[in-house]
């Protein structure tokens, strides 16, 4: 097959890149994917799913610069590939906003946003646990709409280059078809290359067990990386694969790790605060608190050490319990940040339960939804695998 731009992979960029593409007049182009419905952008979420943007609403001033430094900052992002996000960001959201996606916005049509990570900005937009994936549906129904053609059940094995050195270019890949098991090769002037992170090469992730990605390929080819050791690990549920952040932590549940057969159950967290208090903000943070920032060290990751080491090194298992409250547990030890944030937001019932009733209801349904009642069983959870960000 020879057409004039390939997209391989069928997640969030990918999709949103052959909706653009058409909508600007290009015809000859496929899109490839595993399958529509695979991968990771329509398949995982979190307590309240957050898609960044350039502000659009607040009274705090914002421009695509002011959000490729914030982007930068800790070196991990392309100063280029920063400024080009941040630049295209407001456009993008439009754009899924025509589609149909249900980002909350005022009486007056602004968009709001909330902040995230001690952001002043408010960039973050949340349609409820399941925003990409609701982008995703979006996305391809209009692909089908549009009659983009769709080659699903194919594998990407190689990327075809053509030239050397700087004048080097992909030119192309071959697919393996899974229901054939025939090579395809596909010519093309562009190749747009959408295949997400390496995130299944980990054992613990939060990443869907279809979830394969490909960067492998891109590099094979000589392509250039910047950070790829750099992902994120945070703590996830095992029995049903899901992120455990944001108000899964603000309303804090208690730690409780026990034996491989259930018996001997402790709070393990206890042995590493001086106080009650500083136990429970570590906690709120966790939950609150953006893991690269420079400015947080030694920050949130610090209940991910912890996990881990009880885990890993002492062979425990570990459970987040909403239905009771860390040992010692007194609103008037918590720091200012942490009280403030839960009293403004009035979850301030008695039980890490009741606190997420009031903060974030969906969060608790979610796990309804998986046959999973967090008012009767305490919850299995790892560190995990979350994020590439390089």
């Amino acid at each position: 097959m020879k057409i004039n731009t390939l997209i391989i992979g069928s997640g969030a960029a990918g999709l949103a890149a052959a909706v653009q593409l058409n909508a600007l007049g290009q015809q000859s182009l496929a899109l490839f994917t595993e399958g529509l419905h695979c991968g990771t952008s329509i398949n995982t979420g979190s307590d309240k799913q957050t898609y960044y943007k350039l502000s659009l609403s607040g009274k705090h001033p914002d421009s695509p610069d002011l959000m490729a430094e914030d982007l930068y900052q800790c070196g991990s992002m392309h100063g280029d590939l920063a400024l080009v996000e941040a630049a295209t960001s407001a456009v993008t959201f439009a754009n899924l906003i025509r589609l149909g996606v249900q980002f909350p916005h005022d009486l007056y049509g602004r968009y709001t946003g909330y902040q995230t990570d001690h952001d002043l900005r408010g960039r973050a937009s949340s349609c409820g646990p399941y925003t990409s994936r609701d982008m995703c549906l979006a996305m391809i129904k209009e692909l089908k709409l549009r009659e983009i053609p769709v080659f699903e059940d194919r594998v990407a094995i190689s990327l075809l280059c053509a030239g050397e050195g700087n004048q080097k270019r992909c030119v192309g890949a071959v697919f393996i078809n899974r229901n054939t098991g025939e090579l395809e090769y596909v010519f093309a002037r562009n190749v747009i290359f959408a295949v997400g992170g390496p995130g299944g090469l980990y054992a613990d992730s939060v990443y869907p067990l279809g979830h394969t990605g490909a960067i492998g390929l891109a590099l094979e080819a000589g392509a250039r990386a910047r950070s790829l050791p750099e992902s994120q690990f945070g703590l996830a549920s095992l029995k049903f694969r899901w992120n455990v952040s944001g108000s899964y932590m603000q309303v804090l549940p208690r730690f409780v790790s026990c034996d491989v057969s259930g018996g001997d159950e402790r709070e393990f967290l206890r042995e590493y605060f001086p106080a009650d208090g500083e136990l429970c903000d570590a906690i709120f943070l966790k939950g609150y608190q953006w893991p690269f920032s420079c400015s947080h060290l030694p920050g949130s990751s610090l209940i991910d050490l912890f996990v881990y080491r009880e885990t890993r090194e002492r062979k425990r298992r570990v459970f987040l319990d909403y239905r009771q409250n860390p040992a010692g547990f007194d609103w008037e030890q918590l720091a200012p940040e942490s009280r403030q944030y839960l009293q403004n937001s009035n979850a301030t019932g008695s039980t890490p339960l009741e606190r997420l009733k009031q903060l974030n209801a969906p969060a608790i349904a979610l796990y309804r939804d998986h046959n999973i009642d967090l008012a009767t069983e305490m919850l299995e959870i790892a560190v995990c695998a979350q994020h590439n960000n390089g």
